[in-house]
């Protein structure tokens, strides 16, 4: 098999390695530090690098406490159904820092995502409207990007959506699937999965990149 190598026309969108992510976080996804070295392994191949930040304004329209419900209910808002989450990633907080042993020099965009008060966003490219943009999708075209790698946190929500939009985007999309971890919330990995494979989302590993 033809191993990877990045070139110019290639990025990595690193999704949200934050700290209530991450063992001990408001919304820790299980074994998510564990995507940390793998990460910054990959961001050193890499020409383009961009992090994505969870950064939620308080008592945010996607935290349970918000309504006076339960986290991971999911209730429904004017832009579609929504799960309720843990308050977690509130801007300037700990928990929204990067996890500290994230260690990525090249990159060069942070795209913070969540801020407004009254509706989620999971993907780095579109609000959870489906049609409010981020800028992303145009930065990444004027530095000459076709090819994107998705990793990071969590599989199955911010990882999916912003590669299910990268390639609504018109971006041939690779997701490294070692790179990132997982909810699964009612079997949302799988959904997830399936839902990138029939947009043709490639699925691989850190192996499939040369290091020579």
């Amino acid at each position: 098999m033809t191993q990877i190598r990045p070139g110019a026309d290639d990025a990595l969108i690193i999704v949200d390695v934050q700290n209530d992510f991450c063992a001990g976080g408001a919304l820790a996804v299980p074994g998510g530090e564990a995507v940390v070295p793998v990460v910054n392994r990959l961001a050193a191949l890499f020409p383009v690098v961009v992090l994505t930040q969870d950064w939620h304004t308080p008592g945010h329209v996607s935290f349970a406490a918000t309504h006076g419900r339960q986290p991971f209910e999911t209730i429904d808002l004017p832009y579609g159904p929504q799960v309720l989450w843990p308050d977690h990633c509130v801007m300037g907080s700990s928990g929204a820092a990067f996890h500290a042993g994230l260690s990525v020099p090249t990159a060069q965009l942070v795209v913070r995502k969540g801020y407004h008060a009254d509706i989620d966003s999971y993907s780095a490219f579109v609000e959870a409207d489906h049609a409010t943009p981020t800028g992303l999708a145009g930065y990444l075209r004027e530095r000459g990007v076709a090819r994107i790698f998705v990793c990071g946190l969590a599989t199955d929500f911010c990882v999916a959506w912003t590669a299910m939009d990268g390639r609504k985007a018109g971006f041939k999309v690779c997701v490294v699937e070692d790179a990132c971890r997982a909810i699964d919330l009612d079997g949302s990995l799988a959904r997830a999965w399936k839902e990138m494979g029939d947009l043709g989302v490639a699925r691989i590993g850190e192996a499939a990149f040369a290091r020579a």
